[in-house]
């Protein structure tokens, strides 16, 4: 992803975080971001596209975040930062309609999620399609600290079997 790309992203995310997604206009993103409207626009041509984009982005952020770890400890890792996502939890208590909808990702974008998942767990992309699903499950219902790593350690004992 290029720079430009990235701080647009960036911003959306501080857009997003302090005023939803309702709330926050094409405007308060480019100026989130530290850029003109017509840079953003060059980029973007909706709202929604750019909260579409953020997500995918951070979904591949966090598959990066779990590459190396043991698996319990990458699920775990991966669950809390989900479970506590600034932007996801001011969709999620703010306007969870439109959270639904946009967790409700086109299937090429769906696709490069997964595969992102499988590249950074080695695991098939069965697998790593019931992680993504898992991982959406927690945008929706965050559940405690104890909850997640229960959770991450059975589903780490899931994808360890080898006919998982």
């Amino acid at each position: 992803m290029n720079r430009t790309r990235q701080g647009l992203l960036e911003g959306a995310a501080r857009a997003f975080a302090d005023a939803g997604l309702r709330g926050s206009t094409m405007l308060s993103i480019a100026r989130a971001a530290g850029v003109a409207k017509a840079t953003l626009y060059n980029h973007f041509r909706t709202k929604d596209e750019v909260a579409r984009a953020l997500l995918a982005a951070e979904l591949r952020r966090l598959a990066e975040v779990g590459r190396g770890r043991p698996l319990a400890e990458a699920l775990l890792v991966l669950g809390s930062e989900v479970a506590g996502h600034p932007v996801l939890r001011r969709l999620a208590a703010d306007e969870p309609a439109l959270l639904v909808r946009l967790l409700a990702a086109p299937a090429e974008e769906w696709s490069r999620v997964v595969g992102a998942l499988a590249a950074a767990f080695e695991i098939g992309t069965g697998e790593a399609e019931l992680v993504a699903r898992w991982l959406v499950g927690l945008v929706l219902q965050p559940g405690s600290t104890i909850a997640r790593r229960r959770e991450a350690q059975q589903l780490a004992s899931v994808l360890a079997q080898p006919d998982a």
